[in-house]
């Protein structure tokens, strides 16, 4: 529709001076009453589909009638804020909700079923006409009917990003921009920049009317005019031509893609057809996207098929059907295959609010399934990040300590990413936040500081943030963790280490010497009985490894069952080492540290020295209520020793 702009001109004397700026008033009056009138319209033919569609149901015995609720103004700035589209437009007397629940609307049977209405021109306002164009090379996926299994789904995928980004590296060497086929980023033209400025309010996507009157949207929702040279060059020959009948209030309750199409008040939104190009692999999910808008189901409900009706659903934000997708999807058996594929879907995607449940699953699979990672070591390394995301996030996984998460991860960045560069990347931005450093050795944070794959400043950030944590008093280290608890990355909390964390304060002169701190939680000691046994990490005195391991013991001469303490050497063979130790531990009244033993002993490779009952009383009088020896329900152990000269 063209706009006529008529000038006057001046009486004699001011000939050829046209009054520019009456003109200008009347023609952008005269714009704005055609556009308010375009709205009228719109709403009325979007009104007169509402009630079409409230006789049928009524005919056909469905009850209740609803509201068809269009804001004025479109992209006028008047319109609905496009976070809050979630919600159906087509709802029994209620507003718009912030967001549309499928499980809500399927619970309420037939008054959210408009599947009678799918494709039928008698419901119907407008013409959706979907141009299919061949698929990316080697391609071969066939659209999701459930023939292909997750293995082959996922490889295609894979493939397919490959090439997209290829052909974007390509083109941006020649100055040629290619299209993402999973990309939802809409870019704008001058025009709908200038629209966007006077009215403050996004506007959907590029339109342009042809000259058969409709509007012609690439697989982006983007301009592709007919005739126009595009950046679909190799893809631009159709295949064949789709035709459904859509319904414009049905499509715009559901999705604030078709909202914004049909409602952002440019003359586009008053054309009859609307022309959609996609690739021919996408094409099946489509039509089930289409479908379930309707209908509030899907037809095929495989793993394949749900995904690719998960992609389309992004990419067309109808985000009632990616909560539907996500929930299908929990409900299958999950696989370590599948929950690796959940985790490696495109970002937009995984971001997404309605398929966090989806993600999180698969996380808690994979964490579980590879809780104990020495059971798995080779099956783990060979993971992708994704995977070693989620298994080192995890409170749960069984780990020797902390150091051995450190060990294990540089491992498999240097497996994964051969050149320096990346892995430098990578520990610094994904797995450097896995590993709980306040919980490492003083001996292993010495190697953190002069580790060539860490980024330098990184390591000393690190090193100096654990070192003031285990300053702090343990109050106040527990409140820290506490803190963070809530957060997805819990550095500061303790995992279910296979060996307890020590403090360890070590003294060169005048003699070299150490001591040692180790706690157990009252519930720790409980599981030991009646003879379990924890061991502490090891650490080192004169260049030799050393632990501590508490028992439950049976008292040989009382049989009763105790609890016992003792001292190892890890260096087995024929090493001699001489110490002088002294067992100790806070009791109350005092809370201070109390002296238990002490002795000296020669320690030959594998051998051990402690005392079976530390305390002199049976296990029932050691874990009562009111023992002297759990202060807040931690049991504080101290072991000094000094080398002999």
């Amino acid at each position: 529709m063209k706009v006529g702009v008529t000038t006057t001109t001046r009486r004699a004397g001011d000939e050829g001076r046209a009054d520019t700026g009456d003109s200008n008033d009347k023609a952008k009056m005269k714009s704005e009453s055609l556009a308010t009138t375009r709205r009228a319209e719109e709403k009325t033919k979007l009104a007169a589909v509402g009630r079409r569609i409230e006789d049928e149901k009524k005919r056909k015995g469905f009850g209740g009638g609803f509201a068809v609720q269009m804001k004025d103004g479109g992209g006028r700035g008047g319109g609905r804020p496009m976070k809050q589209l979630g919600a159906d437009l087509v709802e029994p007397q209620t507003p718009m909700d912030s967001e549309f629940s499928t499980t809500k609307a399927l619970a309420s049977g037939t008054d959210s079923d408009f599947g009678f209405a799918f494709n039928d021109q008698n419901f119907s306002d407008r013409i959706l006409q979907l141009e299919i164009i061949p698929d990316l090379p080697e391609s071969e996926i066939d659209g999701g009917d459930g023939s292909v299994t997750l293995t082959e789904w996922a490889r295609d995928r894979k493939r397919r990003r490959e090439e997209i980004k290829k052909e974007n590296e390509a083109a941006e060497s020649t100055g040629i921009k290619l299209e993402l086929v999973e990309d939802l980023t809409i870019p704008q033209t001058e025009e709908t920049l200038a629209y966007d400025n006077q009215d403050e309010e996004a506007v959907a996507m590029m339109e342009d009317c042809g000259e058969d009157g409709g509007v012609h949207l690439n697989d982006q929702g983007e301009d592709s005019p007919r005739g126009s040279e595009s950046s679909w060059s190799r893809d631009s020959a159709v295949l064949r031509v789709s035709t459904i009948h859509i319904s414009s209030p049905i499509l715009a309750a559901k999705s604030p893609f078709f909202y914004k199409l049909f409602s952002n008040g440019m003359k586009e939104s008053d054309q009859r057809h609307v022309t959609l190009r996609i690739h021919e692999c996408e094409e099946a999910a489509l039509m089930e996207l289409l479908n379930f808008m309707y209908s509030g189901t899907l037809s095929k409900t495989t793993a394949p098929a749900l995904l690719d009706v998960l992609m389309a659903a992004d990419k067309f934000e109808v985000s009632s059907c990616m909560r539907y997708c996500s929930r299908l999807l929990r409900n299958l058996p999950m696989t370590s295959e599948s929950a690796f594929l959940y985790l490696d879907l495109p970002s937009t995607v995984i971001m997404a609010e309605a398929v966090q449940p989806l993600t999180d699953a698969a996380k808690q699979y994979l964490a579980g399934q590879y809780k104990d990672v020495s059971k798995f070591q080779e099956e783990v390394l060979n993971m992708p990040l994704a995977g070693i995301e989620a298994i080192f996030s995890s409170d749960d996984v069984q780990v020797a300590s902390e150091d051995a998460v450190y060990d294990f991860l540089l491992k498999w960045a240097r497996l994964h990413y051969p050149r320096l560069d990346e892995r430098r990347e990578v520990m610094g931005t994904r797995l450097a936040r896995l590993i709980r450093f306040p919980f490492m050795t003083s001996r292993k944070l010495k190697k953190v500081l002069t580790c060539n794959d860490l980024d330098h400043e990184l390591a000393s950030k690190v090193v100096i943030d654990t070192l003031f944590f285990k300053c702090e008093t343990p109050y106040r280290q527990r409140a820290l963790a506490s803190e963070e608890s809530n957060t997805s990355h819990r550095r500061l909390v303790e995992r279910a280490y296979k060996y307890r964390p020590i403090k360890v304060v070590d003294f060169e002169l005048p003699r070299p010497q150490c001591v040692v701190y180790l706690d157990f939680k009252r519930e720790e000691c409980s599981q030991l009985f009646p003879a379990g046994r924890v061991y502490s990490q090891a650490f080192h005195l004169g260049g030799q490894g050393f632990f501590l391991s508490g028992h439950c013991n049976m008292d040989q001469q009382s049989s009763f069952h105790c609890f016992g303490l003792f001292l190892g050497m890890q260096e087995k063979g024929s090493v001699s080492f001489a110490v002088d130790y002294e067992f100790a531990a806070r009791s109350k009244p005092t809370d201070e540290f109390v002296s238990k033993y002490k002795g000296n002993y020669t320690f030959t490779g594998g051998k051990a020295v402690g005392y079976r009952n530390l305390f002199g009383v049976p296990w029932a009088t050691f874990m009562a209520d009111d023992s002297p020896f759990f202060i807040n329900d931690i049991l504080h152990l101290r072991a000094e020793l000094t080398l002999k000269q």
